[in-house]
């Protein structure tokens, strides 16, 4: 599975939509512009999302008992960042759907079989932004095409923009962002033991885009 590839509208949508429409568009002031700019503290470009410093988990019911919380281990995104106008950003995301990890050994390889994510045949999970409403200075909502098993369904995220800076340790621009988003698993094929399990999950992403200095150049 080649994770380099351009990925789902995932991180920048969920950036962008934080960060909402252009300061123009609500103000209509230049100055406010380039003061919007200036405070989202990362530039325009290609970024990409930091492997050290980027978490996909979900969570769900568990028969009343317990929230079991499950981490996707392997996962990339590009977010092609637009700083004078964010909501013209775009992401991209692809899950590897084998690197789910709920610290059960047992219990992951039920996951990865036939009854859930059957990544024998269903081995990517992808997320592209389709449009952002901003709610906040830094929150918005970002809607997107989340596709599980060959199935497609439109899932709103709720996301909040962290912070924009450049990095000068590690000479690059920095991009940081969470959201958040509630799915039903049946409507992807992954209806086993509901309701006795619950059918809606509950998804938390919190991530860091990246783009060093050479690369904006």
């Amino acid at each position: 599975m080649n994770f380099n590839k351009s990925i789902m509208p995932l991180g920048a949508a969920i950036a962008l939509a934080a960060c909402g429409q252009p300061a123009s568009s609500q103000t209509g002031g230049a100055a406010e512009d380039a003061a919007t700019v200036q405070d989202f503290g990362a530039i325009s470009g290609t970024y990409k999302s930091e492997e050290r410093h980027r978490y996909i988990t979900f969570n769900y019911d568990h028969f009343g008992y317990s929230r079991p919380q499950i981490r996707w281990r392997e996962w990339d995104a590009t977010l092609e960042w637009n700083a004078e106008d964010p909501a013209a950003s775009s992401v991209s995301v692809t899950i590897d759907a084998t690197s789910a990890d709920s610290g059960v050994d047992v219990f992951d390889g039920h996951l990865t079989g036939e009854r859930f994510f059957d990544t024998e045949n269903f081995d990517e999970i992808t997320f592209v932004s389709t449009g952002i409403v901003r709610t906040g200075e830094t929150t918005g909502k970002i809607t997107g095409d989340l596709t599980i098993k060959d199935v497609t369904k439109s899932v709103t995220l709720d996301a909040t923009f962290n912070k924009g800076s450049f990095d000068e340790r590690g000479n690059l621009y920095k991009i940081g962002f969470s959201a958040t988003a509630a799915v039903n698993r049946s409507e992807f094929g992954l209806d086993y033991a509901v309701p006795a399990v619950s059918d809606q999950v509950n998804i938390v992403i919190s991530a860091e885009f990246i783009m060093p200095v050479d690369a904006a150049e």
